[in-house]
């Protein structure tokens, strides 16, 4: 069973800096998609970041540019989300999504089947 679990979420004021993990379990597949998407209250699930879990391609909303990394470890199954300069706009609920059947530079949800519980992430202005 493939599991995602996220964590590093939490508050912090604007401007500053958080990472998210997402550790990877369960299937052997060597390269494969990963991406991050948010939801805030009341709002649609947005794509963040994207990449291959080899680290080699990436891909980001324009909103987050310049601002957030995604970064992976594939030893560790592991992708991370660097977030800078947060904005209280960039509160939200962050989920780690897998697409094993590998990388494309997509953030359409309906592109990955599978997903953590998501990790909260409170910017106060």
């Amino acid at each position: 069973e493939v599991q995602l679990v996220e964590s590093g979420g939490g508050l912090v004021q604007a401007g500053g800096s958080l990472r998210l993990s997402c550790v990877a379990s369960g299937f052997t597949t060597a390269d494969y998609g990963i991406a991050w998407f948010r939801q805030a209250p009341g709002k649609e699930r947005e794509g963040v970041a994207c990449a291959s879990s080899s680290g080699g391609f990436t891909y980001y909303a324009d909103s987050v540019k310049g601002r957030f990394t995604i970064s992976s470890d594939n030893a560790k199954n592991t992708v991370y989300l660097q977030m800078n300069n947060l904005k209280p706009e960039d509160t939200a609920v962050y989920y780690c999504a897998a697409d094993l059947t590998g990388w494309y530079p997509i953030l359409d949800a309906t592109q990955y089947p599978h997903w953590g519980q998501g990790t909260q992430v409170t910017v106060s202005s």
